[in-house]
């Protein structure tokens, strides 16, 4: 077998321009499919990232009217009870969830004013002591929210950069007195993501997908809610999930368990998650299904280059007809000369797809720095176009390999 190998490699530098040019079909398609492959799979990761945020794995369960959204606005809604501390304790021991929150919220809010200025569609939410955790908030300036804000129902609020800015326009708002429909409240403390990860952008599609508009927020203790709103409210809630893979499973057990707080069976209300990874699964297949049709096309190169492989072994065969007859005339069987002219051929395509895994890596950096495209390496893919380019010269260099095989030896040795 080695010796087939070096023999291989031998016949292959006698003929360096020739073999070049029989290896650039399998190159090209090789590098093709890499750069192909490698741009699927950042494209994915790139559709992942976006969806569900660099690695916060949250999911939101919340209440739905129908296909819509509930809005609280409209009265409390009837045949929904409040969650027992034996509901959110069962949730919290879901082996799919690190953490979760309940919270209640307005959206859109227009009774939020400091002075005269006021916080125009802003939101407000009633939030337990472990949102800020769970959604990811850090403390910019000020505290958070204490046990005790909770316990002797303070009336305290904290905000985020929009709702200060548009309501302290650059003042200090730490001490300050907000009014939220009338009720006054503290601020103690102002908030920030932890992670200021944000969409990528490539396209009025991506902007379309993405972008969400920032309006501000005002959060307050969820004891104090009924202050402002008069009722207690059902509550909706914030799962953080242990893995990305688990954000699916993790919002529909979660549901499941706050679904049985709808008393009324004839309801249309229920809880549902918002199933980012399943959204961006389907965004993943969408993408992967139109970029398959150009990995088709990158195909036909290799089987354009398999076609060259064939040719070229043919010619070889004629070429050395008197080298063939004379090892068989010193007793080479047949399955000697077939394991060296396959061998020949599998090297050659071999060579080809180590120097298209190259250039496909090359070409896929080149797209993601031209198109500002994400792209990412597939080790499997690589060592897949590796291992499909030794079978393409193997079934190629079958037909020329066989005839080798078979030639007479009195009649090859007689060859001119």
């Amino acid at each position: 077998m080695l010796e087939n190998v070096r023999l291989s490699f031998q016949g292959i530098w006698s003929h360096k321009m020739r073999s070049f040019l029989t290896m650039l079909g399998v190159i090209i398609g090789i590098a093709a499919i890499i750069a192909i492959v490698s741009t699927i799979k950042g494209t994915n990761e790139q559709i992942k990232q976006n969806l569900i945020g660099a690695g916060n794995n949250n999911v939101s369960v919340t209440l739905k009217q129908g296909d819509g959204d509930y809005w609280m606005d409209g009265g409390l809604p009837a045949g929904v009870a409040q969650f027992t501390e034996e509901q959110k304790q069962r949730i919290r021991d879901l082996n799919t969830i690190s953490n979760v929150s309940f919270y209640n919220s307005r959206a859109y809010v227009d009774g939020i004013t400091y002075g005269n200025n006021k916080l125009s569609g802003g939101k407000v939410y009633g939030v337990d002591n472990a949102y800020l955790s769970t959604c990811g908030y850090v403390v910019s300036a000020g505290r958070g929210f204490l046990d005790d804000d909770f316990g002797k129902y303070r009336k305290v609020a904290v905000l985020d950069r929009v709702a200060s800015e548009a309501l302290f326009q650059g003042k200090n708002a730490l001490g300050s007195t907000i009014e939220i429909s009338g009720e006054p409240f503290t601020v103690v403390g102002l908030i920030e993501k932890a992670d200021s990860f944000q969409p990528v952008i490539n396209s009025l599609q991506d902007y379309q997908t993405y972008h969400q508009e920032e309006y501000g927020s005002v959060l307050i203790p969820d004891t104090t809610w009924p202050v402002v709103y008069n009722f207690d409210e059902p509550q909706n809630a914030t799962v953080s999930a242990k893995s990305t893979e688990d954000m699916s499973d993790a919002g529909k057990q979660a549901a499941e368990i706050m679904n049985e707080a709808i008393t009324d069976s004839g309801s249309d209300m229920k809880y549902q998650a918002e199933d980012l990874l399943k959204k961006a699964q389907d965004l993943q297949a969408l993408s992967s299904s139109t970029n398959s049709l150009l990995l088709w096309v990158a195909s036909i190169s290799l089987l354009v280059g398999g076609i060259g492989v064939m040719n070229i072994m043919l010619v070889s065969v004629t070429e050395r007809t008197s080298e063939i007859g004379l090892k068989k005339a010193i007793g080479a069987r047949k399955n000697k000369i077939l394991a060296q002219f396959l061998t020949e051929a599998a090297v050659l395509t071999s060579i080809g797809g180590v120097i298209g895994v190259i250039t496909g890596i090359i070409l896929a950096k080149v797209i993601s720095k031209v198109s500002g495209t994400l792209v990412a390496i597939s080790v499997p893919a690589i060592i897949a176009s590796v291992v499909f380019s030794i079978v393409i010269g193997i079934i190629f260099g079958m037909l020329p390999s066989i005839k080798a095989a078979n030639l007479n030896p009195i009649d090859a040795l007689r060859h001119e």
